[in-house]
C-alpha cells in the first residue's frame, strides 16, 4: 500500500516553535521568519515553497490573488487572526480552499489589559505618575495627592460589558473577583446566559446603570457608531468609559464633545480612529483621558495559542473532521454544491 505524501506546511506566521515541531509528525513543516510589513506572500520572495505548500499559515502575510497564483497546490489556508483580514477570501472559496481563523487567540490577554485600563483609569495611574515625575509631590502639602486623584472602589460598582463573547466573558470573571455586578448587552444572549454571573440587559440600561462600561462588540455593519450622541448621553456624569475593543464602535465626534465638556468623569482607550495617533491629537491635551498605543493583543502568549488553535485545525483538517473558525464554511458548501 503506498503511503499518502505527507501535506507541505508553509508558516510564514510568528510560531511557537515545540508547536511547530510537534506538527513533523504528519505534516513537512517549512517556517519563514515573519514580517511585520503586510505585505502579499507573493513579494516575500518564498516562491519555491509557496509553490508546492499545501497549507499556508499567515497572520499579517496577504493571501491575495497574486499570492494563489504562485500556489497552484494550495489546499488549505490558517489565518492566525479572529477575522481573515489578511486573506482574499472570495478568491480562495472560488478555488475551493477553506481558510480557518484562530478564534479567541487574544481573549485572555486582551481582557487583561483592558481590565488594566480599566483600573488605572478609575484610579488615575497615569496622570498620578505624570504629576509625581514632574515634580510637584512637596513636603509642604504632603497630602496633596489624596485631594487631587481621588477615586473610587470598584467593589460594589456595576460594570457594563458590550458584547458576550470570547473578551466580554473574561471581562465577566475578572469584575466578579473585584466584587462588581456585571450588566451585559449582547442581542444574541439570553437574559439568563450568564447566570448569577452577570444579566444580559438592552444596552440602554446597560449606559444608564453602569459605573463602568467597556467595550467588547466584534466591528460589523451592525455595530459601527453603536454608541452615538443618543446614547452616550445615557452615561452617569460620573461614569467611566473603556475601550480597548474596536474605536468605530463610538462615533468619533460625540465621543469627543463628551470628553471634551467633561460629561463623563473618564475614559480610557488603546484603540482609536487613526493609528498611530497624531501628537497633535486633541486626545493628549484631556487630563481625563487614560491611554496606551493599541497593545491589547501584545503578548507572546498569544503567539502560543494561535499556535495551538492553527495546529488543531490542521489536525481536523487532515482527519477529515470540521474544523471550527472556518471562515468561509458557508461559501465552500455552496460551491461543493453548485
Amino acid at each position: 500500500m503506498t503511503e499518502q505524501p505527507r501535506p507541505k506546511v508553509l508558516i510564514t506566521a510568528p510560531f511557537d516553535s515545540a508547536i511547530a515541531e510537534s506538527l513533523a509528525d504528519g505534516f513537512d513543516v517549512t517556517l519563514i521568519d515573519p514580517t511585520m510589513d503586510g505585505g502579499s506572500l507573493a513579494d516575500r520572495g518564498v516562491d519555491e515553497a509557496l509553490a508546492a505548500a499545501d497549507v499556508v499559515i499567515a497572520e499579517l502575510d496577504v493571501v491575495d490573488e497574486a499570492a494563489l497564483a504562485k500556489a497552484p497546490e494550495l489546499k488549505a489556508v490558517v489565518s492566525c487572526r479572529a477575522k481573515p483580514a489578511n486573506v482574499d477570501l472570495d478568491a480562495c472559496t472560488a478555488r475551493g480552499i477553506p481558510v480557518f481563523t484562530t478564534p479567541g487567540r487574544n481573549a485572555e490577554v486582551t481582557a487583561d489589559l483592558s481590565f488594566a485600563l480599566l483600573l488605572a483609569t478609575v484610579r488615575k495611574v497615569s496622570r498620578s505618575e505624570r504629576w509625581l515625575r514632574e515634580g510637584n509631590w512637596s513636603e509642604s502639602d504632603v497630602f496633596e495627592p489624596y485631594e487631587i486623584f481621588r477615586s473610587i472602589a470598584l467593589n460594589g460598582r456595576t460594570l457594563g460589558v458590550l458584547g458576550g463573547g470570547a473578551v466580554g466573558r473574561r471581562m465577566i470573571t475578572r469584575a466578579r473577583g473585584f466584587g462588581m455586578t456585571v450588566k451585559v448587552y449582547d442581542p444574541f444572549l439570553a437574559p439568563d446566559a450568564f447566570g448569577e454571573e452577570a444579566s444580559v440587559v438592552p444596552l440602554d440600561e446597560v449606559l444608564s446603570t453602569s459605573d463602568i462600561v467597556t467595550m467588547h462588540v466584534p466591528l460589523m455593519p451592525e455595530t459601527e457608531g453603536l454608541l452615538g450622541a443618543r446614547e452616550l448621553a445615557l452615561l452617569r456624569p460620573d461614569a467611566y468609559l473603556i475601550n480597548a475593543g474596536r474605536a468605530a464602535i463610538i462615533d468619533e465626534q460625540a465621543l469627543m464633545a463628551v470628553l471634551r465638556e467633561g460629561r463623563i468623569a473618564g475614559a480610557g482607550f488603546d484603540v482609536f480612529y487613526q493609528e498611530p495617533l497624531p501628537q497633535d491629537h486633541e486626545l493628549f491635551t484631556l487630563d481625563n483621558v487614560t491611554m496606551t498605543p493599541h497593545i491589547a493583543g501584545a503578548s507572546d502568549d498569544v503567539i502560543v495559542e494561535h499556535s495551538r488553535i492553527a495546529a488543531a485545525a490542521l489536525r481536523a483538517w487532515v482527519a477529515g473532521q470540521r474544523v471550527p473558525g472556518t471562515a468561509n464554511e458557508k461559501a465552500l458548501a455552496a460551491v461543493g454544491t453548485a
